[in-house]
């Protein structure tokens, strides 16, 4: 797969897992590849907690349950029926979860490229997390980011040590096959936008 093919076959897996075993290789792979992500200052402020422990992921799918519920109360009508026919997560179908964290002091008191912008270290952990998407694509693989959850329970859950960022919950592993238009855009919760409207030149609102 060419990295335009799998930037396009991208998606946020929830239903389709198999449960099926990983093959350690290719899990080595697409953690490499994460792990290969730019990072400012090459500070690399990332970590991954591979959690396989059943009872570690039921708990974390309780809270995500409680949290959708929570989500759920402040819809209304027809926004409301559509989101409970939205899958949100796959955390217990898929084979292991991938939990990726920032550490903000990795790289030390004077990051090279951060002194202006506070938060180019968050945005390099994203740029690993995109990189685990796209090889986990690229080897055939499911993976889904599960964003219903408070970040003080995930750092209490897995001993995130203080000052340290539980970033993203993904689910990952074999899928039956991945689905030719996102769940959001299937299910009518939201529609892909095209750059028409979005490109501007020189200056915001020009047009080329």
């Amino acid at each position: 797969m060419d990295l335009y093919e799998a930037i396009f076959r991208r998606r946020d897996v929830r239903a389709e897992f198999t449960g099926e075993p990983l093959d350690p290789e290719v899990l080595d792979r697409v953690l490499a590849a994460g792990n290969a992500a730019p990072s400012v200052g090459m500070s690399q402020p990332w970590d991954f907690i591979l959690v396989r422990d059943e009872g570690v992921r039921g708990k974390f799918y309780d809270h995500v349950r409680s949290e959708r519920d929570v989500f759920a109360a402040e819809l209304e009508g027809e926004r409301r029926e559509r989101f409970e026919r939205i899958k949100i997560e796959g955390v217990r179908e898929s084979t292991l979860a991938v939990v990726v964290t920032y550490d903000p002091s990795r790289g030390g008191d004077h990051v090279l490229g951060r002194h202006a912008i506070a938060d180019a270290g968050l945005y390099s952990v994203c740029l690993a997390i995109q990189n685990l998407w796209l090889a986990a694509t690229a080897e055939g693989l499911g993976m889904g980011w599960v964003s219903f959850y408070r970040e003080e329970f995930l750092s209490d859950l897995l001993s995130v040590p203080d000052g340290i960022r539980p970033v993203a919950w993904l689910c990952l592993g074999p899928v039956s096959g991945l689905q030719e238009i996102p769940d959001l855009e299937r299910h009518g919760w939201q529609k892909r936008r095209g750059l028409e409207g979005r490109l501007h030149v020189d200056r915001w609102g020009a047009e080329g």
